[in-house]
This record gives structure tokens, C-alpha cells and sequence, in this order.
């Protein structure tokens, strides 16, 4: 008797879950025998527990015990699995009920990505770095941060390309690298992200204070009973984060086409000052050009870095371009080539109008306008200034809202995050849940408490994203012979350790020339031995050019810059992946593991269907 309740039980339980519309790709019940009954198509507007979290372990308490119990056999599943191509780009995508709507072209990705990097960095650190560590050799810094970005650039194009899909970096590590990396990574840049954004929301606030008065904190409340650095409520903050958002809610196309209106307008005004600069521009200034040597250059290049950041979040939208094989290649490509000239020219335009030694570091451009008679244009500095951010917040803010909502159709995060709304195209759920957070964060923290928690998050990805390519050209699981898997393997752990060792002998300031030539020649040695070994599976559309050297070097430079970002930051990411780490093991794991096994009953019920129709054939 108790059994027969129990089965009774178990048939009820699956069914419930089955027919859950989160749950139902992965589930068996629409293949069953008997016709599937009609259901009325859900609002989007819901909350529900079921809405959060579907999955068969949080059931109940009872459930959820059980699935406990049982974490290291799927901590094992989950540490050794690896999603794929169909998953990201079918399965997944019907975890949002509604698709978002295929309206962007390779101009609009251009600009998306023009409007998201050309912020407010180039305007503030150029001076900043011209005066303390490069000098003229700026020019270079900038230079060698382009080439930088323009590598991790091509590594996120050929898996847009191949996988064009809101999930970005996200989805493309979960394929090559499994599900565990890709949640810690993902989780850390989505953090960052969503700090960035509210240090951003504090930023346009002081920038447009100064320009009309000379308080940046004049539009501020103060709280004398709140601790130093939350003390300074900033209403303007929240109200540009959520108008940002909330234009970026309304649909891409409409964010898209303001974007690219205001980017092309600060693009004139950004050549203008070109102009102006080379027409007032003294070579001589340009003496000594290394006045800080090869490693102020350098560290000059890892600071810069900062100002190409957020062409990621581009990266999130290839689901939603009309033709992703032209359009992603031409856009992201296209953009990140276009701001690398625009920025080496700035750069050597200041640079000849002003000596180095004489640039004023925190407002250097409007200060050598006012030089040659021309006060009027630090209003024009100004205004691209808080246009630049203004643009990067919406850019920004359409990007980690993709970020969340593949997050959430993984059932990394609760499924509801996932949800697409049919009239907007747009994850309003998820971009509501990030707007929220850095809202919050944006109204009590100073710049300083928020700047204090960036971490390396972000070459971290862009090193993971080179090490994925390798391993999507390199090795396929069940085809890639043992033999070769260990020599792939051994080639990236020399790669791996010569740049670490460099970055080591960088930092410290040891070793000498010998040291970076013996580090240099492992590298090589490494980098050569992948080029020998034979590829298991090329780009579909289009890929990474002169591959293995160009991932190996992203691979290089990524871990260099990450050196020299300090302890302070690697504690942080080392804190917040462990924080994330206990979320993982109390609940990612096991709505990953159910959604992930949840596949069997279907597959089994095909392949016992296709039997039947050989046999009856």
C-alpha cells in the first residue's frame, strides 16, 4: 500500500514539474503517448514560486534535503560537464517563452560599441598617465592596450559567430570550459558590472555638477548620522541609471538608433579636438619621448586598458542581430579598430600641445584648451564627457541584463530572470533586477568605496575566452586522441607559466634580461608546440586569425596587465568567488544538475520512437 502512494506520489510530482513552462524543454512530458491538453499562454506579469524555482529539489524541504545529501556526486557531474552548441542556442532559449527581436545591423553594433568604451576614461586617465608614468610614449600605451583589447576582440567574434547568443562570454565558456568556470567568471563580471554601473551613475553626477558649479558634490544630500563614504546620497545618480535603463528596457532598436546618433555626435567633437590639437601643436614637446622609460610606458598601457573596456557587453546582443555571420565581425571588429586610432590620436594630439611635465592631470584637455585662448571648450570636454557615460550606461546596461538573463535560463540563477517580454523583445525582469542593484549601490556609496571593489574580473574573462578558443580548435571530447589532449595540455601549461613568470620578473623588478628571454623562449616553445599539433575543428563562419600565436599572446598580455592591478584586487576576486562559491553549492549546482538530467527521459523516449518507426517501416 505505501508503495502504490508513493509511485502515486512520484506521478503526481512529475507531472507538475514537467509541465512547468520553465522546466518544459528539458522535460519528457510533451512526448508522452496520450495528446498534450491545451494551456493558456501565462501572463508575463507573474510571481510565483514556481516562477523561481521549478526544479524537482526545491520541491520541499524533504527534496531539497535529499539533493543535499547528495552534492558531491553532483558537484562531480557539474565540475565535468559541458553544454553545447544546440543547448545555448535552442534549449536555452525557450526558457524565455518569447524571442527578442532580430533588428540590429553591423551599424548598429558599431556604434553600440563605440557609445559603450568612449566614455569619460580618455578624457580622464590620458593625463593622469601622461604625466606620471609615459609621457609622450603614451601614444604607445594606448597603442599596445588597442592590440590588446582588439585580440580578446576577435576571440569574442568567432564565438558570436558560431554561437550567437545573449549569454556573451557566459555561454561560450560553459561550451568550452564547463559550467563551473563560466559561473565564476560570469559572476564576478556581472558583479563588477553592476558596481561599474553605479560608480558610473556617481561619476556623471559629479561631472555634470562641476560643469555648472565648481562642487561636485553640489547635487548630493549629506546624512551626518550615516558612516564616512555612504554619507552622501545621490538622487541624480539613481535617476540616470534608471533612465538609462529604462530606455534600454524599451526595446534595442530605440536604444540602438539614440546611441548611435549621440556617438556619432561626440565623434565630431572628438575630431574637432584632434584637429584643434595637431593645428596648435608644438614636436618639440614630444622630447624626451621615454621620459619614464620602457616600464612607465607599460604601466601606463595597464591603466589605459580601463578606457577600452565594454565591448563585452556588445557581444551579449549577436541573438539579437539580423545577420550575426557579416554583422558581428564588421561591428565588434569594426568599433574596437575605429577607438583604437581615435585614442592613439587623442593622446599625441595633448601630448604635442603640451609638455608632459606641464599637463594638468585632472582635467588635461580642457586645461590646454584654456592654454591657447579657447575656455569655451571645456564646456564642449564636458559635454561628450557625460555623453560618453551616458551611452555606456545604456550600452552597459543592455549588456549585463543578457548576461543575467542566459545566467537565468541555465537555472544558474531562478529561471524567472530569463523571461522575455513578447511586445518589447527585452529581459525586463533581468534588466530590473541589475538597475535595482546598482541603483542601490549608486544613492549611498562614494566613488572611492565603489572604485576600491574592481577587480581583474575582466581580463580574467578575456584570458579564459583565449584559453576557450584554443580549446574549441584543439580538442573534442570522445575524438581528440589521449595523446594528443596531454601534449595540448602541456602546451598550455608552459604558455600559462612563461607569462607568469614574466609578469613575476616585471613586478618584482629581478631577474634582468636574461630572465624575460628565458620566459620568452618557453613561451615560444609552447606557443609552437600548439601549432604543430593538428585541429580537431574549425570556425564555422568566421575565426580567429593566425591561431594558436594570437590567442597565446592574448593569453600573455591578459596576465601581465593582471599583475600589475595589485593584492588589494586580487583578494577581492578571491573573496567574491568564494562567496559565490557557497551559492553554487547550496543551490546552482543542484537546479543545473536537474535541468541538465532532466534531458534523459526525452532523448530515451525519441530514441524508442525512432525504433518503432524502423520497425514498423
Amino acid at each position: 500500500m505505501n508503495n502504490n502512494n508513493a509511485s502515486a506520489s512520484h506521478q503526481n510530482f512529475s507531472q507538475e514539474h514537467l509541465k512547468s513552462p520553465l522546466i518544459l524543454p528539458f522535460a519528457a512530458a510533451a512526448k508522452m503517448e496520450q495528446p498534450p491538453e491545451p494551456t493558456a499562454k501565462r501572463s508575463y506579469w507573474r510571481f510565483s514560486k514556481e516562477d523561481f524555482f521549478p526544479e524537482p529539489t526545491f520541491e520541499n524541504f524533504s527534496t531539497y534535503r535529499s539533493a543535499v545529501a547528495k552534492t558531491p556526486q553532483r558537484l562531480k557531474d557539474r565540475l565535468l560537464s559541458r553544454s553545447s552548441d544546440d543547448t545555448e542556442l535552442v534549449v536555452l532559449k525557450k526558457q524565455s517563452e518569447n524571442s527578442m527581436h532580430q533588428c540590429l545591423t553591423w551599424w548598429d553594433l558599431m556604434w553600440l560599441g563605440f557609445g559603450s568604451v568612449v566614455g569619460s576614461g580618455i578624457f580622464s586617465l590620458t593625463g593622469q598617465e601622461i604625466h606620471d608614468h609615459a609621457g609622450p610614449a603614451i601614444v604607445l600605451s594606448y597603442a599596445i592596450s588597442g592590440l590588446s583589447a582588439l585580440l580578446s576582440v576577435f576571440c569574442y567574434t568567432e564565438f558570436s559567430v558560431d554561437i550567437p547568443t545573449a549569454g556573451g562570454s557566459f555561454s561560450f565558456l560553459r561550451i568550452e570550459l564547463g559550467d563551473f568556470l563560466a559561473y565564476i567568471a560570469a559572476g564576478n563580471i556581472l558583479l563588477e558590472a553592476i558596481v561599474g554601473a553605479a560608480g558610473l551613475g556617481r561619476s556623471w553626477s559629479s561631472y555634470f555638477a562641476s560643469v555648472i558649479s565648481s562642487n561636485p558634490d553640489l547635487l548630493r544630500i549629506k546624512i551626518d548620522s550615516f558612516p564616512e563614504g555612504f554619507n552622501l546620497l545621490d538622487p541624480l545618480a539613481v535617476g540616470i541609471l534608471a533612465l538609462c535603463n529604462g530606455i534600454a528596457m524599451s526595446g534595442s532598436r530605440r536604444t540602438s538608433i539614440l546611441t548611435w546618433v549621440s556617438s556619432l555626435i561626440s565623434a565630431g567633437v572628438i575630431i574637432f579636438i584632434i584637429i584643434v590639437g595637431f593645428i596648435h601643436a608644438d614636436t618639440s614637446n614630444l622630447v624626451p619621448f621615454f621620459p619614464y622609460g620602457p616600464k612607465g610606458m607599460f604601466t601606463a598601457a595597464a591603466v589605459v586598458y580601463w578606457s577600452y573596456t565594454g565591448f563585452d557587453m556588445v557581444a551579449t546582443m549577436a541573438e539579437e542581430t539580423k545577420k550575426p555571420s557579416r554583422d558581428i565581425p564588421l561591428g565588434l571588429v569594426g568599433s574596437m579598430s575605429m577607438i583604437t586610432i581615435i585614442y592613439c590620436l587623442m593622446a599625441l594630439a595633448l601630448a604635442m600641445m603640451v609638455k608632459y611635465t606641464e599637463v594638468d592631470v585632472n582635467a588635461a584637455y580642457s586645461v590646454a584648451f584654456e592654454k591657447i585662448g579657447m575656455k569655451w571648450a571645456k564646456y564642449l570636454v564636458g559635454i561628450c564627457a557625460l555623453k560618453g557615460m551616458t551611452t555606456s550606461l545604456l550600452v552597459g546596461s543592455m549588456g549585463q541584463a543578457r548576461y543575467t538573463t542566459q545566467i537565468a535560463r541555465s537555472h544558474m540563477i531562478p529561471p524567472y530572470f530569463a523571461l522575455v517580454h513578447p511586445k518589447t523583445g527585452t529581459p525586463i525582469y533581468a534588466t530590473l533586477l541589475v538597475t535595482t542593484l546598482s541603483c542601490i549601490l549608486s544613492l549611498f556609496s562614494s566613488l572611492d568605496v565603489l572604485s576600491s571593489v574592481f577587480s581583474f574580473s575582466t581580463l580574467f574573462i578575456f584570458m579564459l575566452m583565449a584559453v576557450a578558443v584554443l580549446v574549441r580548435r584543439y580538442y573534442v571530447k570522445d575524438v581528440t586522441p589521449r595523446n594528443d589532449h596531454v601534449k595540448f595540455l602541456g602546451c598550455l601549461f608552459v604558455i600559462f607559466g612563461s607569462s607568469i613568470g614574466v609578469t613575476v620578473f616585471w613586478c618584482l623588478n629581478k631577474g634582468g634580461w636574461i630572465a624575460y628571454v628565458v620566459t620568452g623562449v618557453f613561451w615560444l616553445i609552447g606557443t609552437l608546440g600548439l601549432a604543430f599539433l593538428p585541429r580537431k575543428q574549425s570556425p564555422k563562419v568566421w575565426g580567429v586569425p593566425l591561431v594558436p600565436w594570437l590567442p597565446s599572446l592574448s593569453i600573455f598580455i591578459n596576465i601581465f596587465l593582471i599583475g600589475s592591478l595589485g593584492v588589494v584586487a586580487i583578494w577581492r576576486f578571491v573573496i567574491a568567488s568564494a562567496v559565490m562559491l557557497v551559492y553554487y553549492v547550496l543551490v546552482g549546482v543542484h537546479t543545473t544538475y536537474d535541468v541538465a538530467h532532466q534531458e534523459e527521459p526525452e532523448l530515451k523516449i525519441e530514441e524508442g520512437k525512432a525504433n518503432e518507426n524502423q520497425g514498423t517501416s
